[in-house]
């Protein structure tokens, strides 16, 4: 069985050195475990680890995990910082790095472009440039420093991932408001507030009818959606008394969290298998967030053998097989 991880991050040494220098209110804090950690403002972001830079050894953990394909991707804060020429060289540096990598391990790595966002017309040249370098789809943060998904800004964008049909992984980072709602303690921000920052900006997707404007999006929803499988009782009420003149989807709520795709990185089998049941086993992929220190390799490997045999392979490998053409 091929088992294909779809969430896996990456960093690279001349990435993190341009946020340091350009990277405006992010900034590097040192924890009292001694870690350092990308801050933006005070609200913890992220904890680069060796693994984020080091390609052999990533090329290891897989094999000592059982992971024959890994399609990685830079992880928050992303480009979304430092200007426009900034923000562009961020995403060459990052794309150029794990498309060198592919090339290396042509059998085992595959990757999300990043772009940058903030700059339509520089973003969809990027978008060229990645594909034309091998890129097997998008990696996009869940709002792109506070504007939504859906803003008419990133029309230009969507509509040519759109055209191309490429799977987008949509990854949260740090929310909106985020500094209002005292989510320092205890790293609330990751546990609370990425999760709400995917279900969000997945929700304004399906309500705003931003799936029948671009049929081809394939969406993929990190952490098991967050909580969009939770909430989808409360989307069909919702969608039942909107006023008639405000709705602008075509279809019910459930038939949009059916379309899009979901990783298993739940850490809690119930959890993975209520995604299951809401969603259908043809739209849940294999991830692991590795190697972030929150990763959940062996929890992913553990919560899938729970899966009926034709679920766990289709989660394993299966379903990312088809999505990714591999």
């Amino acid at each position: 069985m091929t088992v294909i991880d779809v969430h896996t991050h990456m960093f690279t040494t001349k990435w993190l050195e341009l946020l340091q220098k350009e990277g405006g209110s992010y900034n590097i804090q040192t924890r009292p475990d001694g870690q350092r950690e990308v801050f933006r403002g005070n609200t913890p972001v992220v904890i680069p680890q060796k693994g984020h830079f080091d390609w052999e050894l990533r090329i290891k953990h897989m094999d000592e995990a059982g992971i024959d394909v890994s399609v990685v991707s830079l992880t928050c804060p992303n480009v979304y910082w430092g200007g426009e020429a900034v923000s562009v060289r961020a995403a060459r540096e990052a794309n150029d790095n794990v498309a060198e990598a592919q090339s290396r391990y042509p059998d085992r790595i595959r990757w999300f472009a990043s772009l940058p966002w903030e700059y339509p017309q520089r973003a969809v040249e990027e978008l060229e440039r990645s594909c034309a370098q091998g890129a097997a789809g998008v990696m996009v943060l869940a709002n792109v420093a506070g504007r939504s998904l859906t803003d008419p800004m990133f029309a230009p964008i969507w509509a040519q991932i759109d055209r191309l049909g490429l799977p987008v992984l949509v990854h949260p980072t740090d929310p909106p408001g985020v500094d209002q709602m005292d989510m320092t303690k205890f790293d609330l921000s990751w546990s609370v507030g990425f999760m709400f920052d995917t279900t969000l900006a997945i929700t304004r997707m399906i309500f705003e009818g931003f799936f029948d404007a671009y049929p081809n999006l394939k969406i993929i929803a990190s952490h098991g959606g967050g909580t969009l499988p939770y909430l989808v009782g409360r989307f069909e009420k919702g969608d039942q008394v909107e006023l008639a003149s405000r709705r602008q989807m075509k279809r019910k709520p459930t038939d949009y969290l059916r379309h899009i795709y979901y990783d298993c990185i739940t850490y809690n089998p119930g959890a993975l298998q209520y995604l299951i049941s809401v969603v259908g086993p043809s739209q849940v992929m294999f991830g692991t967030d590795w190697p972030h220190w929150v990763h959940d390799t062996p929890g992913a490997f553990t919560n899938t053998a729970l899966l009926p045999a034709d679920q766990m392979k289709a989660v394993r490998g299966g379903n990312a097989t088809k999505l990714f053409g591999l």
